[in-house]
C-alpha cells in the first residue's frame, strides 16, 4: 500500500555544483547547480536544447562533466572507477523517452533482464514472483507474456518504468515521461511517477516540457534557461510570480 512521502531536506540525494558541459564549440551547460533531497521529485523544464537530457545523463554517469562538482549519493560521479560508476547505476533508474524495450523479448523477459545479468544466480522462482509484482504496482500484471510490439505506447512506458523499478532503484530519471503520448495515457503516467515515488521511497529528476507533468509529479521545479537553472521553487512559486519569462514558457506550453 502507498504511503504519503516524505522530503528530508537534511538529506542530499543529489549534488551539483557549477556544472559545465560543451559538445565541440556548443556550450549546453554553463555552471549549473542543483540539489535533490530524499524523497523528493524535482522536475527540470526548459525548451528543447537547453540540456536537459544532458543533465541526467551526467548524473547518471552516461556522460562526464566538463567541469563541476556532480555527486549522487554522496559519490563523486566524476572520479568514480567503472566498477564503482557500475555499481552507483545499479541505483539509478533511468526511464528512456523511447522505454528502451528488447522488442524479441517477452514482457516478462524484459524485466527478468537487468535482474539476471546484474545478479547472476538469482533464484528463477524468486524472479517471477519480482516480476509479478512489480508489474501489479504498473498495473499490467496481465501483459506478462506479451510482446512489446503488442503494447500501447502507455503500456510500453509503464513496462520501461517497471523494468528499472526491478533492482529498487534509490533515484528514478525520468526523461520525458509523456512525450508523444494523448492527454489521458498522460495523467496515468503522471499518477504513475506519484506511485512509484511513495511506494519505493524514490528521490526523482523528471525532465519534461509538459507543464501538467511538472506540476502533477514534482514538489519542485528548475526551468533551465541559456544553460544555467534560471527560476527555482514550487510550481506555485514559480508560475505565480509577476515574471515575464516564466509567464512565456507557461503561456507557450501549458495544457489544460
Amino acid at each position: 500500500m502507498a504511503t504519503e512521502h516524505t522530503i528530508d531536506h537534511d538529506q542530499r540525494i543529489i549534488h551539483i555544483k557549477g556544472l559545465y558541459k560543451s559538445f565541440g564549440d556548443l556550450k549546453v551547460l554553463k555552471g549549473v547547480d542543483m540539489d535533490v533531497f530524499k524523497g523528493e521529485n524535482v522536475a527540470v523544464l526548459g525548451k528543447s536544447g537547453t540540456g536537459k537530457s544532458v543533465l541526467i545523463k551526467i548524473v547518471a554517469g552516461l556522460l562526464l562533466p566538463d567541469k563541476g562538482l556532480v555527486q549522487v549519493l554522496d559519490m563523486e560521479v566524476g572520479q568514480l572507477s567503472e566498477t564503482k560508476l557500475r555499481e552507483l547505476r545499479l541505483k539509478i533508474g533511468f526511464s528512456f523517452q523511447s522505454s528502451a524495450l528488447y522488442d524479441s523479448m517477452t514482457v516478462r523477459e524484459n524485466l527478468e533482464f537487468p535482474l539476471l545479468r546484474n545478479r547472476p544466480g538469482f533464484d528463477k522462482k524468486e524472479a517471477l514472483k519480482l516480476v509479478e509484482e512489480t508489474l501489479e504496482a504498473v498495473g499490467l500484471r496481465d501483459k506478462i507474456n506479451e510482446m512489446p510490439a503488442a503494447l500501447s505506447g502507455g503500456q510500453r512506458k509503464r513496462i520501461g518504468i517497471a523494468r528499472t523499478l526491478m533492482m529498487k532503484p534509490t533515484i528514478m530519471l525520468y526523461d520525458e515521461p509523456t512525450a508523444g503520448l494523448d492527454p489521458v495515457t498522460c495523467m496515468e503516467i503522471n499518477s504513475l511517477i506519484k506511485e512509484v515515488q511513495q511506494q519505493y521511497n524514490t528521490s526523482a529528476i523528471i525532465i519534461t516540457h509538459d507543464l501538467t507533468c511538472a506540476k502533477t509529479t514534482s514538489d519542485r521545479v528548475l526551468i533551465l534557461m541559456e544553460g544555467k537553472v534560471a527560476r527555482e521553487g514550487s510550481f506555485e512559486a514559480v508560475f505565480t510570480a509577476d515574471d515575464p519569462e516564466a509567464n512565456g514558457f507557461y503561456n507557450y506550453n501549458f495544457i489544460q
